[in-house]
Parts: C-alpha cells; structure tokens; sequence
C-alpha cells in the first residue's frame, strides 16, 4: 500500500500536478495510487521530497512520516516534561505522536495561508 492519495488530498492537489512532476499522463498517477502499477525508485524518491516524508512512509511501510523530525520526548524541554517521565512507554507513545499530529497540522495550516 502507499500513500500517495492520501498525501495528494492532504495538499488540496489534483493529479493533473503529480502527473506534471513525475512526467506522467493522469491515467498513470490513477494506476500509481491505486497499486496497479509499481511505483518506480525515481517516482519514490521525488513524491517523497515533494511531500516532505520519508519513503518508508510513502510505500506504506512506516507510520513515522519523517523520521529526521520525530520527537525525542526525552530531549523535549517543556513545562511538562517531568511529568511525562512518570508515564508508561504507551503514554508517552500517545504524546509523542500527539505533538507530531500537532506539528503536522501546524505545517499543512502554514502552507495554505502561504498559499493564499
């Protein structure tokens, strides 16, 4: 499975704007996103950097959306950060991605207000 509709739809872009990137006709970024078609290195490497995430992330084989930007709550320096201390691995576990969720939206926000 890979994640490139769900990331299109994400950034409010139709096909018509991968097709143009990858040097496809729209019918080919349709049989990407649904599996029908192998997704070549070339393509994964340039949806990844388009998208800001890893390739593990695109193909399906990762949650973590970019690791170089994962949060360490062990280095976060926050009002909060002994309390997180005493907290299970699967708490910290919702916090941690909770601040990601946070930091994602954050960005998605920014980049339609530079859009408009």
């Amino acid at each position: 499975m890979n994640r490139i509709k769900q990331l299109r739809n994400e950034k409010n872009i139709n096909q018509d704007v991968l097709a143009k990137l990858l040097g496809l006709e729209i019918a080919g970024i349709s049989k990407l996103e649904t599996g029908r078609v192998p997704l070549k290195d070339e393509y994964i490497v340039k949806l990844a950097e388009y998208f800001g995430v890893s390739t593990d992330y695109l193909l399906g084989k990762s949650d973590i959306r970019n690791p170089e930007k994962e949060i360490n709550l062990d280095d976060v320096d926050i009002a909060f950060a002994n309390g997180v201390k005493g907290l299970n691995e699967t708490n910290k576990m919702i916090i941690k991605n909770t601040i990601e969720a946070l930091l994602a939206k954050q960005e998605k926000d920014n980049e339609t207000k530079e859009d408009k």
